[in-house]
C-alpha cells in the first residue's frame, strides 16, 4: 500500500461456502487516500458489509488483497453493534481504555455517552438500540483510530442524536485527519459529510473517486429526444418527447439541451438504475 493511501484493494473477492458458493464481492479494486471521509453506498446485499469486514480484518479474502492500517490503528463499528451485554456503560469505557492505553481519549468517549444521556451504571443489555450505538461510537472514537470503519452507524438513532454524532465525527475527522469509511442508506447524511464515494452494486465496485470529481465528470441533460452519441449515457428516461439523461460528456453537447451538474443523489440513482437495466444504459 502506498504511503498516502489509507485503504487499498486489488482484485478483491470474497465467496461464502454456505451460500451456494456465491460471490459476495468479486474483482474489487480501489484506492482511498488518507484523510478522506468515504461513503460506501449500494442496495441491500450489494457487498458493503463484507467489504468493511474485510477492511477490518475480520474476514479473509477468497482472492485478491486489501491493505489497511494495523488493527491497533483502526476501529470498526458493525451493524449489530456487538458489545458485552453483562458489562455496564462505565465498565465498557474502562475496557476501551485498558485495551488502548496509549491512545485512549477518555474525555471524548465520556462526552459521547453523557450526551445520551446514559447512566454509567446501566448494563449494556438494558439499553435500546440507539443507546448501544452511542456506546459503540464512544468506544470507536475514543480509540482515536487512523481509520474508522462504520457499517450503517446511525440507523438506530433519532434525527437529533444522528445530527449530534455526525457533528462529533466530522469535527474529529477534520481535527485529526482521521480517514472515515461509512456505509449508509441516508443519502442526505452522506452528501453533507463525505468527500469520497465507493458505489457497490452486485458484488462489484461500480463507481469510485472523489465526489467533486465524479459530479464534475457527469452532466444531467434535458431536451427533445435525440441521439446523444458520442457521449456515454449512464441512464436515460423519456417522457413524451422529453429526454432526461445522465451522461459522461465527450466534448461539447450539440443541440438544444438544458444541462446541469447532478446532485449526489441523482448521480447514485442513475448508476444504480443503469446497473439494474444494463440493456438500456451504459456505464
Amino acid at each position: 500500500m502506498t504511503g498516502d493511501m489509507a485503504l487499498e484493494a486489488r482484485g478483491l473477492g470474497k465467496r461464502y461456502a454456505g451460500r451456494k458458493r456465491r460471490w459476495a464481492l468479486f474483482d474489487c479494486s480501489f484506492q482511498l487516500p488518507a484523510g478522506r471521509v468515504c461513503a460506501v453506498v449500494g442496495p441491500n446485499g450489494a457487498g458493503k458489509s463484507t467489504l468493511l469486514a474485510l477492511a477490518a480484518g475480520l474476514l479473509k479474502p477468497t482472492e485478491g488483497t486489501i491493505h489497511a492500517p494495523a488493527r491497533e490503528n483502526l476501529a470498526y463499528v458493525a451493524q449489530d453493534k456487538p458489545l458485552y451485554p453483562q458489562l455496564t456503560v462505565a465498565e465498557t469505557l474502562r475496557m476501551g481504555r485498558e485495551l488502548n492505553p496509549d491512545r485512549w481519549d477518555a474525555a471524548l468517549a465520556e462526552r459521547i455517552v453523557a450526551a445520551g444521556p446514559l447512566d454509567p451504571d446501566a448494563r449494556i443489555r438494558s439499553l435500546s438500540g440507539g443507546q448501544r450505538t452511542r456506546v459503540a461510537m464512544a468506544l470507536a472514537l475514543g480509540k482515536r483510530p487512523e481509520l474508522l470503519l462504520l457499517d450503517e452507524p446511525m440507523a438506530d438513532l433519532d434525527p437529533l442524536a444522528r445530527h449530534e454524532l455526525m457533528g462529533i465525527l466530522m469535527a474529529d475527522a477534520a481535527e485529526r485527519g482521521t480517514t472515515v469509511v461509512m456505509s449508509s442508506h441516508i443519502l442526505g447524511e452522506l452528501e453533507g459529510a463525505c468527500d469520497h464515494l465507493i458505489l457497490v452494486e452486485d458484488g462489484g465496485v461500480r463507481l469510485d473517486g472523489a465526489i467533486d470529481d465524479l459530479l464534475a465528470g457527469h452532466t444531467l441533460v434535458r431536451g427533445p429526444v435525440a441521439d446523444l452519441a458520442p457521449h456515454t449515457v449512464v441512464d436515460s428516461r423519456t417522457t413524451g418527447r422529453q429526454l432526461t439523461a445522465l451522461v459522461r460528456r465527450e466534448g461539447p453537447l450539440e443541440g438544444a439541451w438544458h444541462t446541469s451538474t447532478p446532485t449526489l443523489e441523482e448521480l447514485l440513482l442513475a448508476h444504480l438504475r443503469a446497473a439494474r437495466t444494463p440493456e438500456g444504459a451504459s456505464a
